[in-house]
């Protein structure tokens, strides 16, 4: 799995004119999901999310989680983290999980940082055309793939 996360003063999603989630001070993540991708990079990327200390505390230095800033999180499927450039202008999505293992894994994603973070969580809808609005606050942006865990 990979994911860009980005630090926010407020985030959200709209689809077909319609506000589906919007989140205030927290967290928007891109996800994106390959074939090879399981439980074990769900686990793993769920700590590492709800544990990174990227928040300032009272003397500005990013040492506080989502989980003591008490944020929320926003996350949006993002299947073209896995587009791959290296021939001609078009990108090629062959890395990317089709539909029918990327959306048990997407969802199952959700469900267990919803759990990790101890409330509901914001989503978009796997496959839809979103605009996805955010105000990057640092601006911190973090990437972050369960592929180069070392």
């Amino acid at each position: 799995m990979r994911v860009v996360i980005q630090r926010t003063g407020h985030a959200s999603v709209t689809i077909d004119g319609t506000c589906k989630s919007a989140i205030g001070k927290g967290l928007l993540i891109l996800v994106g999901i390959e074939e090879a991708d399981g439980q074990e990079d769900i686990d793993w990327l769920c700590k590492k999310i709800v544990n990174l200390r990227i928040f300032d505390d009272e003397n500005g230095v990013m040492n506080r989680s989502i989980l003591d800033a008490g944020g929320d999180i926003l996350v949006i499927s993002q299947f073209t983290l896995h587009a791959s450039t290296k021939k001609g202008n078009r990108p090629s999505y062959i890395h990317a999980a089709k539909p029918e293992t990327a959306i048990p894994l997407y969802e199952q994603f959700c469900r267990e940082l919803s759990s990790a973070l101890g409330k509901d969580i914001g989503t978009g809808e796997f496959g839809a055309d979103m605009k996805v609005e955010l105000l990057n606050d640092g601006p911190v942006t973090i990437c972050i793939d369960t592929k180069n865990k070392e």
